[in-house]
């Protein structure tokens, strides 16, 4: 029987430690620039990410003056991307980065 038990011990054991070591969130900040930022569109860009979990809606700091809003996101959930292409998509233009080198992946 400690021949069945030990391997079905260290293969539990491996199974806990897996995961537990698995990353479930990764919490990252970002700044949009906006270029025609203003009290008037900034519920539009609420509106337009309000769908996503990843988001989190209670971090948007806005800043008309210099045209930016900083925001944290669940990289887990959602790329830096997908959160400009949907404020980008709901009307409100954003400045995506631009390419600075022949590689992909900014």
């Amino acid at each position: 029987m400690n021949r069945i038990a030990a391997p079905c011990a260290l293969f539990a054991s491996l199974v806990l430690l897996a995961v537990a070591g698995c990353r479930r969130t990764d919490v990252r900040e970002m700044t949009v620039s906006i270029p025609g930022l203003s009290q008037t569109n900034m519920p539009v860009v609420v509106q337009a990410l309000a769908k996503y979990d990843g988001v989190k809606k209670d971090s948007f700091v806005w800043n008309v003056e210099a045209k930016t809003l900083t925001l944290k996101y669940d990289s887990m959930k959602i790329a830096q991307s997908n959160i400009r292409y949907a404020i980008d998509e709901s009307g409100v233009a954003v400045e995506f980065p631009k390419k600075t080198d022949d590689h992909a992946g900014h």
